[in-house]
């Protein structure tokens, strides 16, 4: 190692994937979850703030820090939902996991297959604490790229492979369909969001567009069902009408930022909401009755990242998985810590 730089572990899109599959991904999505649902229990440790976000016309840039006292982690993601007709991904991502007693960068990694990992092990692991028991099919509707992950996740977590799903787009479709073909999904093509959430048990919303849309409206929603709204994630966004969310008994991540950004952006500031680590504990209760509707209105969480990132880093450090990243010159250490001009000096 050179002695002038301190390495950062470093993993990057190639090897996330190569890893992954060595995993297998159900298996990375079970484990992921657990790692989520440790955090989401030892809630009171971490140093909790909504995400700083940079709002423009076509888009939005955010940073969601979180710290539990022992380790810092944050992301740094986009959300532009025209980038897909230039060819670019409506959303990407990368996050930093450091050490709190010395400031110093641990790992970095690519987030935003990231990111699509831990938003549908989260989804999976809220719809395991608050939908029917019973629950065997699941309506998606919007078939982008974070579809393929709520398939599996769901699969890996609460068995269900029957999925009956909808997107105006029939690419989106075929890709869907190609991803998944040969994976036991059983699968219903809907010529309607309305025909695709019709007996179903979950319906998973999740859409691109930043406005407020009616994904889902009122007369489509019946007793018993749980809804995994996911794509209404910052303001101005919702994709559920608003006498949904009333009817519903709703969870969060952080109250403080689902407010802003959630489907209960629409409601008023006493509409009663419930954040998911309090069920997650045991110190509120989820699901009450078969028929209510419950809602789990996922803005996404820097916690759930921080997860991810302490899941990567565990599993990079096994003997097994070293292979899977690089490391990299981030960090200076000259030999006299006061003197960092030596490094434009040295040859």
């Amino acid at each position: 190692m050179d002695k002038n730089y301190i390495p950062v572990k470093y993993t990057g899109v190639k090897n996330t994937a190569r890893l992954i599959k060595e995993i297998g991904l159900e298996n990375a999505i079970i484990e992921l979850a657990s790692y989520i649902e440790d955090d989401y229990k030892r809630w009171d440790q971490f140093d909790l703030s909504p995400r700083y976000a940079s709002h423009t016309p076509d888009g939005v840039l955010e940073l969601m820090p979180i710290s539990d006292g022992e380790k810092f982690s944050f992301k740094y993601v986009n959300g532009h939902p025209k980038n897909f007709k230039n060819g670019l991904m409506t959303v990407v991502a990368f996050g930093v996991l450091s050490d709190v007693k010395t400031g110093y960068p641990q790992l970095l990694s690519e987030m935003t297959l990231g990111t699509a990992l831990r938003t549908s092990a989260t989804s999976a692991l809220a719809a395991k604490y608050l939908s029917r028991k019973n629950s065997k099919k699941m309506a998606i509707i919007g078939l982008g790229s974070q579809s393929e992950f709520q398939a599996y996740a769901f699969k890996a977590l609460l068995g269900i492979s029957d999925l009956q799903v909808f997107d105006i787009d029939e690419k989106a479709i075929e890709k869907f369909r190609k991803n998944l073909a040969g994976q036991n999904f059983r699968i219903k093509l809907a010529s309607s969001a309305e025909a695709a959430v019709a007996g179903a048990d979950i319906i998973t919303t999740v859409t691109a567009d930043k406005k407020q849309a009616t994904i889902l409206s009122d007369n489509m929603i019946g007793n018993g069902v749980h809804i995994n709204g996911i794509g209404g994630d910052c303001p101005g966004k919702t994709e559920l009408q608003k006498s949904i969310v009333a009817r519903s008994n709703v969870f969060v991540e952080l109250e403080e930022q689902s407010r802003i950004e959630g489907e209960i952006q629409q409601m008023d500031e006493n509409f009663p909401v419930t954040e998911l680590w309090q069920v997650i504990k045991g110190e509120a209760t989820g699901r009450k009755t078969q028929d209510e509707i419950t809602l789990f209105d996922s803005v996404g969480f820097a916690l759930e990242d921080f997860s991810y990132l302490r899941f990567i880093n565990d599993k990079i450090k096994d003997a097994r998985f070293t292979e899977f990243y690089k490391e990299i010159d981030l960090i200076t250490a000259p030999d006299d810590p006061r003197d960092l001009f030596s490094f434009l000096n040295s040859e």
